[in-house]
Parts: C-alpha cells; sequence; structure tokens
C-alpha cells in the first residue's frame, strides 16, 4: 500500500508540470508579434499608447485647473469630462464648457429638488442624475447621438449644430457663440498634441 503511494506521488510531481508545459494558455498566441509601442489597458476597456494617455492627461489638467481658477465645485471632473468625450467623439471642452455657460460649473447648480447633480441646466432644470458622473455620461451621450432615446442630436453633428440644438438662438441670441467662447478660454484650440 506504502508503495502505491510513493507511486502516486512521484507520478503527480513529473506528470503534472509536463501536462501543464504541453497545455496551451488561453488568450495568450506564442506566435504573435510583440507590439513594439508600449500600451496600456484602462478600465474602460480600451487600449491607448502612453503618449495618448499624455495627452488625456493633459486636457484634464487643463479642465480641472480652468474649474479651480473659477472656484467651480466640477474641479475634480476633468478626468470625467475627457472620458466621456472620447467615448462619444466630442470636443473634450464642449460640456464643460457648457457647465460654465450653464451653471458656473456647478455654483449655480440646478435648485429644483427633482434635478440634483444637474450642472448643465438639462431640460431646464426639470431632471436630475444619481451623480454628476452619470450628468456627465448620459449628456455627453446624447449630444453625440449615441443615446437611442435622444431624438434632437444625431451623429455626425458639428459643436455648433450640436449647442443650436442645446439652447437655440431664437430663446438665448448668441448661446452657440457664448459657449465656444468658453470652449476657447478652456483652451485655444481642440488638440494638444
Amino acid at each position: 500500500m506504502e508503495k502505491q503511494k510513493i507511486i502516486r506521488y512521484l507520478s503527480s510531481i513529473v506528470f503534472t508540470p509536463i501536462m501543464m508545459a504541453t497545455v496551451p494558455l488561453y488568450g495568450i498566441n506564442p506566435t504573435a508579434k510583440t507590439n513594439t509601442v508600449p500600451t496600456i489597458v484602462t478600465e474602460e476597456k480600451s487600449v491607448i499608447t502612453p503618449q495618448d494617455e499624455v495627452i488625456r492627461n493633459k486636457k484634464a489638467q487643463i479642465l480641472n485647473s480652468f474649474f479651480a481658477q473659477n472656484e467651480a465645485p466640477l474641479e475634480s471632473y476633468g478626468m470625467e469630462f475627457v472620458l466621456a468625450a472620447e467615448k462619444n467623439n466630442l470636443d473634450w471642452r464642449l460640456l464643460p464648457a457648457i457647465a460654465m455657460r450653464e451653471t458656473t460649473g456647478g455654483k449655480h447648480a440646478c435648485k429644483n429638488p427633482k434635478a440634483p447633480n444637474n450642472y448643465f441646466g438639462w431640460l431646464s432644470c426639470k431632471t436630475g442624475f444619481s451623480s454628476i458622473k452619470t450628468s456627465i455620461d448620459f449628456i455627453a451621450m446624447t449630444l453625440s447621438g449615441n443615446n437611442p432615446d435622444g431624438k434632437y442630436y444625431t451623429k455626425g453633428m458639428t459643436t455648433e449644430e450640436i449647442l443650436k440644438k442645446y439652447n437655440p438662438d431664437y430663446i438665448i441670441p448668441g448661446y452657440s457663440k457664448q459657449v465656444i467662447q468658453i470652449m476657447k478660454m478652456i483652451n485655444p484650440t481642440e488638440n494638444l498634441n
């Protein structure tokens, strides 16, 4: 009996490593070429280069600084704005500029108790959001035309077209120009490359 235990033990320490060496590791292609440019997998499950990450961080820092200079409550949400803009193919300055125009970056957020976390004057302050991040994500998705329930915004609209739908000039004359001016105050050009 003791001899059988020893044989099983020896075969397990010899056989198991041999089997493990021959079993393929799923998800790993041993013949795939390695990428010469290092990449980063972000929490939103996209792959970006380190240079893209540097640009993303610069944009977030610019937004946080802009809100800080204006003593705006949205000061720590720079990265949320950048990520929402990237995900929805919007100018990264658009939503922050709307928030500055509508509520001075949250200083004068909607007072309606039914509209919490509405720093954008969304739907004339008649609706709210569970969090500021949720509002940023929802409004970015809607303005970009990515919200299937959004009626007024379609994919491919220019920033000016979006703004003229958001708050038409016949309601607030020059609204689109005012927001675009704030966008230029945030950063004169869209790109930081």
